[in-house]
C-alpha cells in the first residue's frame, strides 16, 4: 500500500513558514538555501524540484519515491502569485480547496472532498508514494494518515510563524522511529521517521 509521507522543511523551532505564510525562500525569504542541500535535493528527491529548478539544474530524473503531491490552496497560492500555475507538472498534483473553482491548470486536480478520505482512497491505488506538500492546515487535517515525516531542518530558528502541523490538529500523541538521516556540511538535516505501530 501507497505511503503519505510529509516531507517539508522545517526549522529548529518547528515553522515551515514565517507568520505571513509566504514562501520562506523567495526573493525577500529569510531560509538561507546552500548549495549542498540544492545538490541533496536533486540527487535523492528530484521529484519534489518545482519545474523551474528543475529546468536551471537540467535536472529531468523521474525520481523514486513521490508520484503525486498533495498541496492545500494556501501553499499554491504561493507558486499562483509568483505566476506558476503548476510548479509540479512531472507529478499527479491535487490541491485540496473549497473555494477554488476552476483550475489555473489543466493537471492540476482540485479536490473539494474531505482529504482524509481522498487520501485513503489515494493509499489503496497502485503507485509510488504520496508527498503531502503542505501546508499546516492541509497536514493538520492528515495528521492521523501520516506514514512518514521527512523533515528538512533549516539551521534557523525564527521565535513565531506557520507551524509544522496546523492548531486545529487533534491531540493526538504519536512516536516515531528514525529510520534515516543525512547531515550536510551547511547544517542542514534531513530525518526520515516512520510512524511506530501503535
Amino acid at each position: 500500500m501507497r505511503k503519505l509521507v510529509h516531507y517539508v522543511a522545517t526549522t529548529l523551532d518547528g515553522f515551515i513558514a514565517g507568520p505571513d505564510g509566504a514562501d520562506p525562500t523567495g526573493p525577500n525569504g529569510f531560509w538561507p538555501v546552500p548549495e549542498d542541500y540544492v545538490r541533496h535535493l536533486a540527487a535523492e528527491y528530484p521529484e519534489t524540484l518545482p519545474v523551474q529548478a528543475r529546468q536551471a539544474l537540467s535536472v529531468t530524473a523521474e525520481g523514486t519515491h513521490f508520484d503525486t503531491v498533495l498541496e492545500g490552496r494556501r501553499s499554491y497560492e504561493i507558486g499562483l502569485a509568483a505566476g506558476i500555475p503548476d510548479a509540479y507538472p512531472h507529478l499527479r498534483h491535487l490541491v485540496f480547496s473549497r473555494t477554488l473553482t476552476e483550475s489555473p491548470a489543466p493537471a492540476v486536480e482540485l479536490v473539494a472532498d474531505d482529504p482524509v478520505a481522498t487520501v485513503r482512497e489515494l493509499k489503496r491505488q497502485e503507485g509510488k508514494d504520496i508527498w503531502l506538500l503542505g501546508g499546516a492546515e492541509l497536514a493538520g487535517s492528515l495528521y492521523a494518515e501520516i506514514d512518514t515525516l521527512i523533515l528538512k531542518v533549516g539551521p534557523l530558528t525564527i521565535g513565531d510563524g506557520i507551524p509544522l502541523f496546523s492548531r486545529k490538529a487533534a491531540f493526538d500523541p504519536r512516536t516515531w522511529t528514525l529510520a534515516d538521516h543525512t547531515a550536510l556540511k551547511s547544517g542542514a538535516l534531513f530525518l526520515t521517521y516512520t510512524r511506530t505501530a501503535a
